[in-house]
């Protein structure tokens, strides 16, 4: 379950103040969802880190390289990104008949996706490995050891931290690049997923909130929207079917429970 954080502004006398944050909870439902949302979070982390001058921070973007890395070993993503591309833009098709739609903001989504399904077709999973890079490689292998990377272990490794910053932010860009439209492709996947619901506000007596599916519908993510100003957490649970929130609440020291009180939130399930 992955969260998000958001501020918005709001009119009052006259003036625009900012309340409280909002932070979302989302929750995948299928395998190919979490995927995606991984990899977000991996790509994400990597560009925070990819353009600080710290060399915490080149060792952050290199250890977020590898986790990108390894999840593309573990299973063929190009071709479950490539489908769930085509699949939504088959759904999209279909909305150009919809008057409400519109239809140029629709048409730039699906040239968007021609390209993005173009440029996936054209990569070659050997863009992808980085075995060939002796150097990448060498990092990756002691990474696996606790303190492994440590200047003594990889005097090599230290002298790249020492280069200038433009270098290490070349480097980073160059060994990140074979990955960019993956990274496109994912953004704007969860994007249209995200925004293809409408948020409702809904009340978890005690705690508690649970809802069944519509059987003609697929749902991908459920999104929980709370201000932190709510001293509690949403904890989500979902199959094809129902799903279920609780709200819990902890000192972060010991062992979280339910709240007991009604809890105010905005519900978001993506159908698209």
């Amino acid at each position: 379950m992955q969260h998000k954080y958001q501020t918005q502004p709001v009119e009052l006398y006259g003036h625009h103040q900012t309340v409280s944050k909002q932070i979302t909870y989302e929750q995948p439902l299928n395998e190919r969802i979490r995927t995606l949302l991984r990899l977000e979070f991996l790509f994400a982390q990597a560009n925070a880190h990819t353009f600080r001058q710290g060399n915490w921070d080149n060792r952050a973007a290199i250890n977020s390289l590898f986790d990108i890395i390894s999840t593309f070993s573990r299973a063929d993503l190009k071709t479950e990104v490539m489908k769930e591309l085509e699949r939504q833009a088959v759904f999209l098709e279909k909305l150009a008949k919809n008057p409400q739609v519109d239809t140029r903001r629709l048409e730039t989504v699906l040239d968007e996706m021609d390209i993005l399904i173009d440029r996936l077709h054209d990569l070659k999973s050997q863009d992808m490995d980085i075995r060939n890079n002796e150097f990448l490689c060498s990092i990756r292998q002691r990474s696996h050891v606790a303190g492994g990377t440590c200047d003594f272990d990889l005097p090599a490794y230290h002298f790249w931290l020492s280069q200038p910053e433009e270098k290490r932010i070349m480097d980073m860009q160059g060994w990140m690049a074979p990955f960019e439209s993956i990274k496109q492709s994912v953004n704007l996947i969860l994007r249209l997923i995200r925004d293809s619901a409408q948020t409702t506000n809904e009340t978890a007596e005690a705690g508690f909130f649970q809802k069944s599916f519509d059987q003609n519908s697929t749902c991908q993510m459920i999104r929980v929207t709370l201000t932190d100003d709510i001293p509690c957490f949403a904890e989500i649970s979902g199959g094809k079917h129902r799903f279920t929130i609780r709200f819990l609440q902890t000192a972060f020291s010991e062992r979280a429970n339910q709240v007991d009180q009604n809890i105010p939130f905005k519900l978001t399930c993506c159908m698209l």
